[in-house]
């Protein structure tokens, strides 16, 4: 009886038209990050860019979360084979590249998630090989499997999406938006018709080279908005933020109830 090859649910939904959502890790807790893989999201956004998350615990992230329902994909500080290399090998799922601003990065980018002759990903998948559901046949399974994430988020890579969203290997055109706002000179403000000028151009572009779309939303309100627009891909809260949500829920539910009376 031949089994049914298995395959990154991410991808599947994707492929299928659904929304995927991703929680944030910015803290060093692979308890944090056990328990948000439970929470009903479909990966864990892991934020090695913009937080103290180290190799090491990024690993035991991934051990961590072995056969729960979020898979871990991280988001290396920097678009570099090396780095891409290092979270590859610790067993993720997907890898976000930030700054993905030109045709040569995308292009490092996908070579950079495979295997020879496909791409410039090095052999030395010991680790990953133990995190990941088929062992025997990894590598050719993680060359069908790994989600790349380019990340939109200067004007330059703007005017360069057309060529940047025609490259081969590239699953996701992601848009920084916040970023993006501060290179147009807009100071992070998102209501500006510049850009939103600039997200529709990247919208254009990856619908045109059959490229999924992402960015980040905040509210459930933001999600059923942006689908409409194109979108499956949502980065939504930070650990952190969840956290700051629950208690302000907690505390409005109060309301006059002093906490020094419960």
């Amino acid at each position: 009886m031949n089994q049914e090859k298995w395959c990154n649910p991410v991808k599947k939904k994707l492929q299928a038209g659904q929304p995927v959502l991703a929680v944030t890790m910015t803290v060093n807790s692979i308890d944090v990050a056990a328990h948000a893989a439970k929470m009903g999201f479909d990966f864990l956004w892991i934020e090695m860019e913009h937080s103290p998350i180290t190799l090491e615990t990024l690993r035991n992230m991934v051990l961590a979360t072995r056969g729960l329902p979020a898979v871990p994909f991280a988001r290396v500080p920097v678009n570099e084979i090396w780095t891409a290399k290092r979270v590859l090998d610790a067993g993720v799922f997907g890898v976000m590249f930030p700054f993905t601003s030109t045709p040569e990065l995308a292009r490092q980018a996908a070579a950079a998630c495979r295997y020879p002759p496909l791409g410039r990903r090095g052999s030395g998948a010991g680790l990953a090989m133990f995190a990941w559901p088929e062992v025997e046949s990894y590598h050719d399974c993680a060359d069908e499997n790994v989600v790349v994430i380019a990340i939109i988020e200067e004007a330059r890579a703007v005017e360069n999406i057309d060529e940047i969203a025609a490259t081969p290997g590239i699953d996701v055109l992601f848009i920084g938006t916040s970023d993006l706002s501060f290179s147009l000179g807009l100071r992070g403000k998102q209501k500006e018709p510049k850009l939103q000028e600039a997200i529709a151009r990247v919208v254009e572009a990856g619908k045109k080279h059959g490229k999924f779309l992402g960015r980040p939303a905040g509210t459930a309100h933001q999600i059923a908005e942006y689908r409409e627009q194109g979108f499956q891909l949502f980065q939504t809260a930070t650990d952190i933020g969840l956290m700051a949500q629950g208690a302000k829920s907690l505390f409005q539910s109060l309301g006059e109830l002093k906490v020094a009376d419960i």
